[in-house]
């Protein structure tokens, strides 16, 4: 009887996955198009779609679809030329980047140096890296209309990783009526030179986002390689089918009425891997940092008493367990740059390793002045890989004595909400949790949730330190990579003593496909669908 049970429950949610995938394609798209077509289950819903604006993963893939950049890492961690070539002056001051040949704009008008310029500079506004390169630039500027001159107040070391990092937010590359959109207000068109072409019109946030292939896209003849190398389309047309239930994508993707699923649920792995018709392969094999992040701004966390005792009160073994449950994906690790790194330190860690701090938690607490003022916590339900993490902490702030205001809502809602600086009272928040990409947090500089900058130009809760950002500083002009590890240990301390966030483990997020597609790549900024092929 149990079987049969759970057979009518499989049967009902594989008829229910393909009404979904048939129903996004009768609102999205009145006429089929022809030739191959990827239909994918990404890890969440698209609805903002400029890079830039956000650090999101889902508008971070969207950027890549749409947009190129000039240069890009490969799987040997090395920077190589995308758009364009480069040289640098025996000085180390001046950088001079040269676009190649042939590139255009998806509306036909090519790319220029003034383009460019434009875009580095609303990139740099707002990326961590990008900042930090900003404050050694003496200049950026189209000296002809190929050619992008940066010259430097003295030499910095980090100019070709940061405008080649592979993750949030990637350095790509707009038209200049596009790019001189103030970086907190989102670009009105999404006009780039990539690969694929954004199909506007058969857009529908909560439905489906659909790609077409650049027939004027000139891919680089190297070997593709992360980021790097040729972005050669096999394909006419990608679709991203919007599946907020995990249980109906894995039936969608058995089925065949999807070929591509990204983050499918942990414990479902061992029934895709005994599917003969799927592969099942962790794609970003440097996994994932998971966190927690309060609001500077507002009570109770503008208080740094109070934000200690909702560190004490964080326990990564319990957090990690609700969302992974394997150990086999997931690792217990204090490190702010990530464990196994050169900065890797437990400094400050202990209570979340041990998940030893609760009673300290509570006593910190009783003593710290707490009101009962509500901690408002954006809980969504519809990602994956993000919706046991603050189902957790809201148990354990509870523990501790913290009142709660638990606020079920989507992902895409947290993205656009987090960008808020309004009262918690008035649509505002005090606490959501993210995750990173672990090549995103492995350095100081790189980890943009690190810094300091407070409400101009910081990360959403806009932390505001002036100690890690002069440590910072020191990191970049650190002669040896043993003085890097001493400040990147100073600046470790420092951000648990003011909990800037608090670091809840590492994860890997396997993902699975059918057999029909080949080419799939791995690299830090997956998936990407250029090099895929699908057999009829």
């Amino acid at each position: 009887m149990l079987n049969l049970m759970r057979r009518g429950r499989r049967a009902i949610a594989s008829k229910l996955a393909l009404s979904v995938v048939a129903l996004a394609t009768a609102m999205a798209s009145p006429v089929f198009a022809a030739g191959k077509t990827i239909t994918a289950v990404m890890h969440s819903d698209l609805r903002i779609i400029d890079p830039i604006f956000t650090t999101a993963y889902i508008t971070r893939d969207h950027g890549y679809m749409v947009y190129d950049t000039l240069i890009a890492t490969d799987s040997n961690f090395k920077i190589q030329p995308q758009m364009a070539d480069w040289k640098i002056s025996d000085d180390k001051l001046t950088y001079t980047f040269t676009l190649r040949d042939g590139l255009k704009w998806h509306d036909g008008a090519p790319v220029t140096a003034e383009d460019c310029v434009a875009s580095l500079k609303r990139w740099a506004a707002v990326d961590g890296m990008g900042q930090q390169l900003m404050q050694f630039t003496a200049s950026i500027e189209a000296t002809d209309p190929k050619t992008i001159t940066l010259k430097l107040k003295e030499p910095y070391g980090l100019v070709l990783e940061s405008i080649g990092k592979p993750s949030s937010r990637v350095a790509f590359m707009m038209p200049k009526r596009l790019a001189e959109t103030p970086p907190d207000k989102q670009i009105p068109e999404q006009i780039g030179s990539g690969p694929f072409k954004f199909v506007q019109g058969e857009f529908q946030p909560g439905v489906k986002a659909v790609y077409e292939r650049n027939p004027d896209y000139v891919p680089r003849k190297e070997p593709a390689s992360w980021t790097a190398g040729g972005k050669v389309v096999k394909v006419d047309r990608v679709e991203w089918i919007t599946m907020p239930d995990s249980q109906t994508a894995v039936n969608a993707l058995q089925s065949g009425d999807i070929d591509f699923m990204e983050v499918p649920p942990w414990d479902l792995l061992p029934v895709l891997e005994g599917n003969p018709d799927l592969k099942v392969e962790t794609l970003n094999k440097f996994g994932y940092q998971t966190l927690g992040r309060m609001n500077f701004l507002y009570p109770p966390f503008d208080n740094p008493k109070i934000r200690r005792a909702a560190l004490l009160a964080m326990n990564q073994k319990d957090v990690l367990d609700a969302l992974v449950g394997n150990p086999k994906y997931y690792k217990i690790c204090g490190a702010f740059f990530i464990c196994d790194t050169p900065f890797a330190t437990d400094v400050g860690a202990e209570s979340l390793i041990k998940g030893n701090g609760m009673a300290e938690a509570k006593k910190l607490l009783a003593e710290s002045g707490y009101d009962g003022t509500p901690v408002v916590v954006m809980v969504p339900g519809d990602v994956v890989t993000l919706k046991a993490q603050p189902t957790v902490a809201v148990q354990l702030l509870r523990e501790a004595g913290f009142k709660v205001d638990a606020q079920a809502t989507d992902w895409q809602t947290v993205v656009s909400r987090r960008a808020s600086q309004k009262p918690p009272k008035e649509g505002g928040w005090n606490m959501f949790f993210t995750n990173w990409v672990s090549a995103d947090v492995s350095n100081p500089i790189s980890n943009l949730s690190i810094g300091g900058q407070g409400k101009k130009g910081g990360w959403f809760g806009w932390a505001e330190d002036a100690k890690i950002e002069k440590l910072k500083d020191d990191f970049v002009r650190a002669a040896s990579l043993d003085d890097q590890k001493k400040i990147a240990t100073e600046i470790q301390k420092e951000a648990y003593d003011q909990v800037i966030y608090i670091p809840l483990g590492q994860y890997l997020a396997p993902s699975a496909w059918r057999k029909s597609l080949s080419g799939v790549l791995d690299g830090p900024a997956t998936p990407i669908f250029w090099n895929i092929d699908k057999s009829e």
